[in-house]
């Protein structure tokens, strides 16, 4: 039975390094998705935006709760991911596909179709209510992006794991430290008499 010990041991070291290992790859994501939101709040002439989709109109192609960058264009076509609408903190905008084109009193209007829908949207978009067209997505980031805002969310997802990363790596820390004053005990260095290296005449 002892000798099976150190083997768990060592298994359960491993299963938490690769913990540690994937919670970093996880912040890594976050803190980049974070970047993109505050670089995106910038009141820059077109400049990207970082949103997130709260519906499955548009899978499989993009996912519910996916994140979405979005980019202002000076042409759209059939075919273009097109993000428009009012964002508000009660409004959301909708990412929909353009299914068809219609030029009115000289200006584009654009009609919209959301992938899994039966049919085109009612409304009907002209290029002002444009935001941007969608660059690419990051399926389901938008869960962890929408939770970490949140108080409860960001204790949850950032503050927590951190903690208890910081106080394992303190704890391997003062562990060495130990270690090597056991050491320093056990194997102490061994004083040498000058005197005794120079008899007096």
């Amino acid at each position: 039975m002892n000798e099976h010990i150190p083997q768990k041991i060592k298994k359960n070291k491993l299963y938490a390094r690769l913990g540690v290992g994937v919670y970093y790859i996880f912040l890594t994501f976050i803190a980049a998705i974070a970047i993109l939101l505050i670089v995106s709040a910038f009141p820059i002439t077109g400049n990207f935006k970082v949103l997130t989709v709260l519906s499955g109109s548009m899978t499989p192609d993009i996912k519910m709760g996916s994140v979405v960058v979005v980019k202002p264009s000076q042409d759209y076509k059939i075919g273009d991911i097109i993000t428009f609408g009012e964002i508000s903190k009660t409004k959301t905008p909708t990412t929909h596909r353009i299914y068809e084109m219609k030029v009115v009193g000289g200006q584009p209007i654009y009609i919209t179709k959301g992938d899994a829908n039966n049919a085109p949207d009612q409304r009907e978009i002209a290029g002002k209510d444009i935001v941007g067209k969608v660059l690419f997505d990051i399926p389901y980031a938008g869960y962890a992006v929408d939770t970490a805002k949140k108080p409860f969310g960001f204790m949850l997802i950032i503050v927590v794991p951190a903690v208890i990363i910081i106080y394992d790596e303190a704890r391997k820390i003062f562990k060495e430290i130990k270690n090597f004053r056991k050491s320093e005990a056990r194997n102490p260095k061994s004083e040498t008499n000058s005197n005794d290296q120079n008899p007096k005449i």
